[in-house]
């Protein structure tokens, strides 16, 4: 049974069934231990009395007082001195009166069939029609001893109010079963919705209207879910095929540069100084192709991190100064200044992750500042180190900062004056920055200049 309908309902036959059984056999055992001899007891006085009362009164039509006395609701059996035996009542189902039975009346002793029947897991004593589950007793009769044998007639004690109790039970298990299967049925409607929209998705199918997203349960919960991961599968995609076409675009520009100039270089007609020219272009626009390709790898697997793979504590201030020294001929050659206020920190986190984040940040405010000056500071504020980058270069618009973050954005060239970036910078430096459980924030004017501020934990525990 594969269906989750179908499985519900075969669980809840097997639970009523189970219960049923449960309840018959702890009842029977319940009888057994604890209502049986009181049961027997009860016999054995009714016996005892219609016998003493035989004796005492020696009715006229003994067959005639038998006969109504059977009909109260006993089964009863008379066995006269010369072995004969009259039956009163309906007859029992099993006619097994042993002849210990009679010798036992023939001692004038009681005979107990009822205390003497064997326990039966699933048929108790008390419903066991057999003519050895009766209590025999002697009597006398006209100057003659008799055996009786008695046990009550179970169809005859049934009465009107046990059958409609007995209905009333069999009614309420049959509609309670039938409610069970309509209230299942529609709990699983909404999850078989969801089950065939999952198969629509990859079909780009869906719709909202599609998922029973106004339910006010759990069923509702997962469906909003459901609809948000959707929401958010389309964005991955949108996502993935825009990357595809940025990727695309920025690995066919230099190939293409590449490829032309190459041709060029092959023909004879170009002086040396031209050639030396198309040479030094198809160069750069493989450092381009080099940077890009690194940089992907990097994105990529930060993207793919969820943690950090090489903590340790480090000196702060010892790293950034190690990344200036890295560009202190650029900034020489470029004719900029640049300050330093470093706090000596020490603080956790993954190394050679901060120094591409440094490096990246110290490579942009070079990039785009021709004249004025770069500034670095960090502070420790409680439990958090600030790390700041400012610059007086070209600066960015509210539009560019909004879209700064943005995978292979670039801000427009007639501003960057041909500078070729990759667009790859700032999300890397976000994944990183992420990763270590802290914040960056890009604060730029226009033609005035950008600050970059970036918020950590000094030690990774306070994330």
């Amino acid at each position: 049974m594969k269906s989750l309908y179908g499985k519900f309902l075969v669980i809840t036959a097997l639970l009523m069934f189970g219960s049923t059984l449960i309840a018959f056999v702890t009842m029977n055992a319940f009888y057994q231990y604890y209502l049986k001899d009181n049961h027997v007891r009860k016999n054995i006085d009714r016996v005892e009395r219609v016998a003493h009362y035989i004796e005492e009164e020696q009715p006229s039509n003994l067959d005639d007082y038998l006969t109504t006395a059977a009909s109260t609701g006993y089964k009863i059996i008379i066995l006269a001195p010369d072995g004969t035996r009259t039956d009163y009542g309906d007859s029992f189902r099993v006619d097994n009166l042993p002849e210990r039975a009679k010798e036992t009346i023939a001692n004038e002793k009681i005979y107990n069939g009822m205390g003497e029947f064997p326990t039966n897991t699933f048929m108790t004593g008390f419903f066991a029609d057999e003519s050895r589950n009766t209590i025999g007793a002697p009597f006398i009769y006209q100057g003659k001893t008799y055996g009786i044998f008695m046990r009550p007639d179970i169809r005859a004690l049934f009465t009107e109010v046990h059958y409609l109790l007995g209905g009333m039970i069999l009614i309420i298990a049959v509609l309670s079963f039938l409610v069970i299967v309509l209230v299942t049925k529609q709990l699983i409607r909404p999850l078989t919705q969801l089950m065939h929209v999952t198969k629509k998705v990859g079909a780009s199918e869906v719709t909202k209207e599609e998922l029973p997203t106004e339910r006010q349960d759990e069923i509702g919960e997962l469906s909003k879910s459901f609809l948000a991961m959707i929401e958010r599968l389309e964005q991955n995609e949108l996502a993935r095929k825009q990357f595809m076409s940025d990727v695309s675009h920025d690995f066919q520009s230099p190939l293409s540069s590449i490829k032309g100039y190459a041709k060029l270089l092959a023909s004879d007609q170009w002086s040396k100084e031209e050639r030396e020219k198309y040479a030094q272009t198809i160069a750069n626009e493989s450092n381009r192709l080099s940077n890009l390709t690194k940089q992907l790898l990097d994105l990529t697997a930060y993207d793919q991190q969820v943690d950090l793979h090489h903590v340790r504590s480090f000196s702060l201030d010892e790293q950034i100064h190690e990344v200036v020294r890295t560009y202190t001929w650029q900034l020489m050659e470029k004719g900029l200044s640049l300050s330093t206020d470093l706090e000596p920190i020490e603080m956790e986190g993954d190394p050679s992750a901060l120094m591409k984040v440094w490096d990246n940040v110290l490579s942009n405010a070079l990039k785009y500042t021709e004249v004025g000056e770069i500034s670095i500071t960090t502070k420790l504020e409680g439990e958090h180190v600030i790390v700041r980058f400012k610059d007086t270069g070209i600066g960015l618009t509210e539009e560019e900062q909004a879209l700064a973050f943005d995978r292979f954005y670039r801000a427009d060239p007639s501003r960057t004056k041909g500078i070729n970036g990759t667009g790859l910078g700032l999300p890397i430096i976000e994944q990183i920055i992420r990763l270590h459980g802290g914040t960056v924030e890009l604060i730029s004017e226009k033609d005035v200049g950008t600050e970059v501020k970036i918020t950590l934990p000094q030690f990774l525990s306070v994330r």
